[in-house]
């Protein structure tokens, strides 16, 4: 495999850079002082490429690749490459599911819990001298036992929150593209009806054009004023602008947020108020987790090129 020639688009770790070169020839498209330049002239040679969320795989770099078989992803969401562009080429795309589950649900529980009990808030409080100038922090309006947290996506870190978000004495509720057989939980057709039901609503929806803005107005209002949001998704499933309104309102309680629409671009109504949590996409950002990710990619790679078999392809397949 030494001859098989790998493209980097981007900086990436040494677990990456150093597995790659065990097994192949790497190129570092990041290094070329004229990347389309390159691409132009030596495209031909890229038999694997290595992508991540910070870096658009469309039609038109794919097309420079024509001998092209496999795209490694670096995360769970692939929103950022044009999937349906790589199967028209017979180019298969992987990702890298389910090491950083555990990660992401630690994350979604302590967005409720930072949100139900504005613990934020209660931090400030003791940092600026408050409690021993007002006296104790106010009471919390709400608690997780009892709750009903809705999840929209019931896919594998869906089911991992549902499993911690049971130990708190949580009653869970999903939404997603069918009922899924042999799971205990309510099944809503749509998310606004799941949000109606809900007390804290969690997406974690995966980006794309399927679920733009899958989080509106109407289903903020169906939440309601004592609901709570959590998005651990993608910033683009959710109407930013309506969420900021909700909040500002009093049309939800509070919000919790890991993704954004413009990353790292956070909208300063959103970083004014009090009563949302904001996180800078943190959810799986461990160095245990993003070092077995980073492995997976090449696992990925060295598993095609040895074997002919992904081990673990998009969703979506290949044609």
């Amino acid at each position: 495999m030494k001859n098989t020639e790998i493209l980097v688009i981007r900086p990436s770790s040494d677990i990456v850079m150093d597995g790659l070169a065990e097994s192949f020839s790497v190129t570092r498209l990041f290094e070329q002082s004229d990347p389309k330049r390159w691409l132009a002239e030596n495209g031909g040679r890229i038999r694997g490429m290595v992508s991540s969320g910070s870096f658009a795989t469309d039609r038109a770099l794919l097309e420079r690749l024509p001998n092209l078989e496999i795209v490694s992803h670096f995360g769970v969401g692939y929103d950022s490459v044009d999937v349906e562009a790589a199967k028209a080429q017979g180019v298969i795309v992987t990702h890298t599911p389910t090491v950083l589950d555990d990660e992401v649900a630690d994350t979604t529980i302590a967005l409720i819990l930072m949100t139900l009990r504005n613990l934020c808030a209660a931090d400030r409080y003791v940092r600026a001298g408050e409690w021993a100038e007002k006296g104790p922090f106010p009471l919390g309006k709400y608690t997780m036992k009892g709750s009903v947290l809705g999840i929209i996506g019931l896919g594998r870190i869906g089911k991992t929150i549902a499993t911690r978000a049971e130990v708190f004495g949580m009653q869970i509720a999903y939404t997603g593209r069918r009922k899924q057989k042999g799971q205990p939980y309510d099944y809503y057709r749509g998310v606004k009806e799941l949000a109606a039901a809900s007390d804290v609503l969690v997406n974690c929806a995966p980006g794309g054009e399927g679920t733009y803005q899958l989080v509106n107005g109407e289903v903020l209002a169906a939440l309601g004023q004592d609901g709570v949001f959590v998005n651990v998704g993608r910033g683009t499933t959710v109407d930013e602008t309506a969420l900021i309104n909700a909040l500002e309102s009093g049309g939800i309680a509070a919000a919790g947020l890991d993704v954004f629409v413009d990353e790292p671009h956070v909208p300063q109504a959103l970083r004014s108020l009090d009563n949302v949590v904001l996180l800078p996409h943190i959810g799986s950002a461990t160095v245990p987790t993003r070092n077995a990710m980073a492995q997976l990619v090449v696992d990925n790679l060295v598993n095609w090129f040895s074997n002919g078999a992904a081990l673990t392809p998009v969703p979506d397949g290949v044609a």
